[in-house]
């Protein structure tokens, strides 16, 4: 029985993956800021805390065996709005989390990347290509990874996980991730969104895949992994958006019985990279179980059902505004604490 401390737990991967460490019989200690609310579950094993990542401190570390950094704030818009925060968390954060684990005695730390750190590449990329980090996020992420493989030795095992675009179902549900927000467009209007000019060409990487390969790798073997940086997704899954856009229309029109349209937005995206995932097949025997297929008809029967409804937090962008708002809003109008307060008197 592992003890596995997840940062970001309640988030879109952590909200996942936390049910999959529980299933395995681990004890999971989830820190999580809980911005888009506790989506984890009551569990005996489960232990939930809610910290800022900024200021965790070492007895936190004691007895655990894994730490899981999951914790970022996502994504590309949401970094170039708040730039300062996102380096603070995504990088430095992460960082400090490493280098308490390591002195605690936790003996692996798995920091999940994201392929966004390549940028535009006119070639496929592997994990010995040189980057080319064009947003904020991107660039802190890579930052992390440097600060963390430096910790790595025989004592601590360092994996870093640069993930593809990731979708399908979460109960922390994004449908600001672009296969999720094609599914829903088609569902809500019949309008498939894309972003301009479709020409781009991104790696897709399931939820539940990216879940399953860090249960993996808690037991995986340090020879095989420590101080290892692995693409994570399958060749299989490398898309140009206007193709994969057309693969979503056809599982949407099978399944809603009516034509979905795409309708173009934004300016020209300028990340587009293809990414080669033979080094983590070859050196652990992974690869992904789920396709687009699959994430269509899943969060579509769910969108059909009722059981997922498109609420403002599954944009994380605008939920972070709303709260900023809403927060200034609730200062600007509380006295002693309250907003509407009834004395006794009063009733």
């Amino acid at each position: 029985m592992k003890n596995v401390l997840v940062t970001g737990a309640s988030g879109y991967v952590g909200s996942v993956l936390v049910r999959l460490l529980l299933e395995q019989n681990c004890n999971v200690i989830a820190i999580d800021r809980f911005f888009f609310g506790d989506r984890l579950p009551s569990h005996s094993r489960l232990t939930k805390l809610k910290l800022d990542c900024r200021t965790l401190t070492p007895e936190l570390f004691v007895g655990v065996d894994v730490v899981i950094d999951l914790v970022a704030l996502s994504n590309d818009p949401s970094g170039e709005l708040f730039q300062d925060i996102t380096f603070d968390i995504n990088h430095a954060a992460r960082v400090k989390t490493a280098t308490l684990a390591k002195k605690l005695g936790v003996k692996r730390y798995i920091l999940p990347s994201s392929c966004s750190i390549y940028g535009f590449q006119k070639v496929r990329v592997d994990e010995s290509s040189k980057t080319n980090a064009l947003t904020t996020y991107a660039i802190a992420n890579e930052r992390a990874e440097s600060g963390v493989l430096a910790l790595s030795d025989s004592s601590f095992c360092v994996t870093v996980l640069r993930q593809a675009t990731l979708f399908g179902y979460s109960p922390r549900m994004r449908f600001d991730l672009a296969i999720n927000g094609m599914t829903l467009g088609a569902f809500k209007d019949g309008r498939l969104p894309l972003m301009r000019d479709g020409t781009q060409k991104r790696p897709m990487l399931h939820v539940k895949d990216t879940s399953e390969l860090m249960c993996l790798l808690m037991n995986a073997p340090t020879e095989v992994i420590n101080g290892e940086i692995f693409n994570v997704g399958g060749n299989e899954q490398n898309y140009q958006l206007s193709q994969l856009a057309d693969s979503v229309c056809k599982v949407a029109e099978s399944l809603l019985e009516k034509k979905v349209s795409i309708s173009w937005y934004g300016d020209p995206d300028e990340r587009s990279y293809e990414v080669s995932f033979d080094k983590i097949n070859s050196k652990l025997g992974w690869q992904p179980r789920y396709d687009v297929n699959f994430g269509v008809q899943e969060i579509m029967k769910k969108l059909k059902s009722g059981e997922l409804v498109n609420t403002p937090d599954t944009i994380t962008l605008n939920w972070y505004k709303s709260l900023i708002k809403w927060h200034k809003i609730i200062n600007d109008t509380e006295l002693d604490g309250n907003i509407l307060h009834l004395s006794e008197r009063s009733l």
